[in-house]
């Protein structure tokens, strides 16, 4: 199962941008990657995993701004369409393993 996590933070101010900067660091030591910029993902082995890391999301969340949270399976995760201009770098693939840490 993946985890996806949307947000649309402000940015307008100091305090505003580092908020930004805290909630995308929270994010990266998380476990989630970038799939664009706002849009983050991450692998769960399950859905009580996924819950487990959407209470984290929710104790991190800046004062200000939206966050949205979406759940997909491995195979509807896989069914994505990638559509880009410029070969940039290769899609995600959903780990062949879970990995236990």
């Amino acid at each position: 199962m993946w985890l996806i996590v949307l947000f649309d933070l402000p940015t307008a101010t100091s305090e505003e941008r580092a908020d930004y900067r805290h909630f995308h660091d929270f994010l990266l030591d998380d476990g989630f990657a970038m799939l664009q910029f706002s849009v983050y993902a991450r692998h769960c082995a399950s859905e009580e995993n996924a819950a487990v890391h959407s209470q984290r999301i929710h104790a991190a969340l800046p004062p200000d701004g939206e966050v949205r949270l979406l759940s997909l399976t491995d195979k509807q995760f896989g069914r994505m369409s990638v559509f880009h201009g410029h070969m940039r770098t290769q899609a995600e693939h959903p780990p062949e393993q879970v990995l236990l840490l």
